[in-house]
């Protein structure tokens, strides 16, 4: 897990989805108001881009993404 990495995500763009949500099984996501936020931001896996791929809409980014690239090696299917 990394402090420095993990996502951002854009209001402006966010449908409510739920998709990251649904996707995350390390806790860094909570419902509030129907809104998806980041609540735990040290669950998320450095390099991991599972959520991100999902969004429809492209409203996530990652803090400490230099390469744009699935590297992690997390088996979450990215």
């Amino acid at each position: 897990m990394s402090k420095s990495w993990y996502p951002v995500i854009d209001y402006s763009l966010c449908k409510e989805c739920g998709a990251c949500f649904n996707k995350c099984k390390n806790g860094v996501y909570e419902k509030k108001e129907n809104h998806p936020v980041v609540v735990y931001p040290d669950g998320c896996v450095e390099g991991c881009h599972g959520c991100q791929n999902l969004c429809p809409v492209g409203a996530i980014q990652y803090v400490g993404d230099t390469t744009g690239k699935d590297d992690c090696g997390c088996g979450c299917c990215c």
